[in-house]
């Protein structure tokens, strides 16, 4: 799915997020093309979530400049950030688990109603054409991801794996021109992970640009075309799955030097 000689989704330049003493991220270029299903990985502390919230405005870098789709980003709020296209999702499920699958993805629509709060008071004419647009477009995301069979579903009542299969649909509801997965499969069993990385090549194929954050290696070995890897803050290696699993640095990292890490690093798209 991806792109050529295209300008890049999501950009940074020199990214370098401190607190305190503590070099987070130190001097991180990223460049996630349209089409890329691109990887983020890392040892724990790696920097991998510091610099999805520098991208996504929920902390400032302290250096650096983000972009999104050429235009300069940094320092904007999350919200502003949203609405100009970027989705995401995090670590812990959010989803309201007392509400239908349908009610979840509705409120996804958010940022692009046009009613207020004094229309959804009064039930205002410009409020009824938000909450049809909302139910219209909401029943066809879930249908399109394969998700519709849950629509009138409370959450909570839904396995794991399909809870955080609809919290990435709800991502999709505004329509985002890149999708920022901050470890989906945590907490996840085997056959959960495998079908996650099935229903996210789907939404790629659907032509949604996706970066994810993930410990799983061999999750993101099967799922991403792209990978970077960071380790104490800084970037080590970036390249194809085939490229990143043969890197002696990315090896000693997970590993350790003197282990056999080519083994346990080994994975492919048929195990």
């Amino acid at each position: 799915m991806v792109e050529t000689n295209t300008k890049p989704i999501l950009s940074t330049e020199h990214i370098c997020m401190y607190f305190g003493g503590l070099h987070a991220v130190e001097d991180v270029g990223l460049e996630i093309l349209p089409g890329d299903i691109f990887g983020i990985i890392g040892p724990n502390g790696a920097g991998k979530t510091t610099l999805f919230n520098a991208c996504t405005g929920f902390n400032n870098p302290t250096k650096g400049k983000v972009f999104l789709c050429g235009e300069d980003i940094t320092n904007l709020k999350p919200e502003q950030i949203a609405k100009k296209g970027m989705a995401r999702t995090f670590q812990n499920i959010k989803l309201f688990k007392y509400m239908s699958v349908l009610d979840n993805i509705k409120i996804g629509f958010h940022l692009n109603l046009k009613s207020n709060f004094i229309d959804t008071v009064l039930h205002t004419k410009r409020f009824k054409d938000d909450e049809e647009h909302a139910i219209q477009k909401g029943k066809e995301i879930l249908d399109l991801v394969g998700l519709g069979r849950y629509t009138e579903t409370k959450a909570g009542n839904l396995p794991y794996g399909v809870q955080r299969k609809v919290e990435i649909a709800r991502a999709l509801a505004i329509n985002p021109k890149i999708l920022l997965l901050d470890e989906p499969a945590a907490g996840m069993n085997p056959n959960e992970t495998k079908e996650l990385s099935t229903y996210i090549l789907k939404i790629n194929s659907l032509g949604y640009t996706v970066g994810v954050i993930e410990h799983d290696m061999k999750f993101v070995m099967n799922t991403c075309n792209r990978i970077m890897v960071l380790n104490f803050g800084q970037k080590i290696c970036e390249g194809t799955p085939n490229e990143v699993k043969r890197n002696q640095k990315v090896c000693e990292a997970y590993f350790g030097k003197g282990l056999v890490a080519g083994e346990a690093i080994h994975v492919t798209a048929e195990d």
